[in-house]
């Protein structure tokens, strides 16, 4: 059963925890003891039933304000397949956290309001999922008992957003009619919805295919450890302990190392205690090469048929999320993959004004600005494009001096 990594986002009171909340009610995934705390909680909605947010909002002060700070993961499943759920904050000061939350999604729900439609913040989130190249899109159009469930309503805001999501560049949205606080096209399909003929919203997310890159040239190996037991049963024993981040390995296939440059091909793959003939990605594997090469820690293995990128001057963009500003005096270090070098922020091009599109060319970088840099590395990394590899496109900066994560990367190009 494969699992399915989805975020959702929204305005403020657009309903995001009430909708998980439903989802893991109506599907009773709900263990017996939150179900107890559930129905003896003092919260309840105008009509008298359950506040169904309560399920989500972890945090004391989520729960005083009736609103989403931090990113609160759920996991649940059904006959079909498993789930891990993101709900993720509305806020623009909380921009950082739902990058954080949507950088390992394959699916976005992002609610509308249907009393209000396509606001600012509905921009704001949608460029966000189209930065992050989440493959597919669901628009939930909430809060539909509140507009008598109507059609016209509902049309009005899917061509609305469709124009939106011209301008941004999402693809595969699918717009799906709900009311998460009545239970409405959820789980179940709803009579009060009957011009609505597409699935229910978890019916949708059952059944939504995900593309896998499995093709060989994308294939990737981040060195994590070389293994070298040095005893005398295993006397020559070399394998390169990883996780393959993308694309698949073959035994016999030509590989190159980077960023030496050294090639060679696969003589076994090893999986625990077992020999494989091909590691696909996600697989933590050993591999052997034919022949001793200088490998070590940080080091990536590619095919030698599809090569990435190799370069120590990359445009890339970037969401910064520290507190404190970006100083391009600083050095910082870069981590991408199992590789952790040191770089300067070589130049900024822009920010991106994530409320209206607009680019700003001031250079200040602040908590939750997004935009486009030119990072200077000491060594050169091998990387693919972040909307062509996102296992191998992405990246984060820490700050020496305090060990604290301040920047996520969207490796774009490398600059001549």
């Amino acid at each position: 059963m494969d699992i399915l990594k989805f975020i959702t986002a929204g305005s403020v009171d657009d309903g995001k925890s009430t909708l998980i909340g439903r989802l893991l009610y109506d599907s009773e995934a709900i263990l017996a003891d939150q179900l107890e705390a559930l129905h003896a909680s003092n919260r309840k909605n105008d009509d008298g039933s359950i506040d169904l947010a309560i399920l989500t909002d972890g945090l004391k002060a989520e729960r005083e304000q009736g609103i989403t700070i931090d990113v609160a993961y759920k996991y649940f499943e059904t006959d079909k397949r498993k789930f891990i759920i993101a709900d993720a904050p509305g806020h623009i000061q909380y921009t950082r956290n739902m990058v954080t939350g949507a950088s390992n999604a394959g699916l976005a729900i992002i609610l509308i309001d249907a009393r209000k439609g396509v606001i600012e913040q509905t921009t704001r989130h949608s460029f966000l999922v189209s930065l992050l190249q989440i493959q597919q899109v669901v628009v939930a159009v909430n809060k539909m008992d509140m507009v008598d469930y109507s059609e016209d309503v509902f049309n009005k805001i899917v061509a609305d957003y469709k124009v939106l999501a011209g301008k941004v560049g999402l693809q595969n949205v699918t717009y799906i009619p709900v009311s998460a606080l009545k239970g409405d096209n959820i789980v179940y399909p709803s009579a009060k919805i009957s011009w609505y003929t597409g699935d229910s919203l978890l019916t949708h997310l059952e059944n939504v295919q995900l593309e896998v890159d499995d093709t060989s040239s994308h294939a990737r190996l981040p060195v994590q450890w070389v293994v070298r037991p040095q005893t005398d049963e295993l006397h020559d024993y070399r394998g390169y302990a990883g996780r393959v981040s993308s694309g698949s390995f073959h035994v016999n296939d030509k590989v190159t190392i980077l960023p030496s440059g050294f090639s060679s091909s696969i003589s076994k793959i090893e999986f625990y205690d077992k020999e494989l003939a091909e590691a696909v990605a996600g697989t933590s594997v050993t591999v052997h090469l034919a022949d001793n090469i200088d490998i070590s820690r940080g080091d990536i293995i590619v095919n030698s048929a599809g090569q990435p990128q190799l370069s120590n001057l990359i445009e890339a963009d970037l969401c910064w999320m520290d507190t404190r500003p970006m100083d391009t005096s600083l050095t910082y270090l870069v981590q991408h993959n199992t590789k952790t070098i040191r770089c300067k922020i070589s130049e900024v091009l822009y920010k991106v004004n994530i409320n209206t599109l607009e680019k700003d060319y001031e250079e200040d970088f602040k908590l939750n600005d997004i935009g486009r840099i030119v990072i200077k590395t000491a060594e050169p990394l091998a990387f693919d494009p972040y909307q062509l590899n996102k296992a191998n496109g992405g990246a984060i900066i820490i700050d020496s001096r305090t060990n604290v994560t301040v920047g996520a990367l969207m490796l774009r190009q490398a600059v001549d």
